[in-house]
């Protein structure tokens, strides 16, 4: 925590989890790897919790939509 913000741990506590800002799950559950044909949901950390955003029709869809988050984070970077 930093000394000089005096909102450092509030703001410590608003990061999602191993800093994972989209997920995606299983619709129906279980091991996702198991079945990657199957129906996703789709995940988004809001500062408090995940919500539900939308449904992907497979793993590949699912991890597609997970890594534009990434894509669009690096073209906005100056350089």
């Amino acid at each position: 925590m930093d000394a000089d913000d005096p909102l450092s741990a509030y703001s410590k506590r608003r990061r999602p989890p191993m800093d994972i800002f989209r997920r995606h799950r299983p619709f129906h559950g279980g091991a996702g790897h198991l079945r990657p044909d199957g129906p996703r949901v789709l995940e988004e950390w809001d500062d408090f919790a995940y919500q539900v955003v939308g449904t992907a029709p497979n793993l590949t869809a699912a991890q597609e939509w997970v890594n534009e988050l990434h894509s669009d984070d690096d073209s906005a970077t100056p350089g």
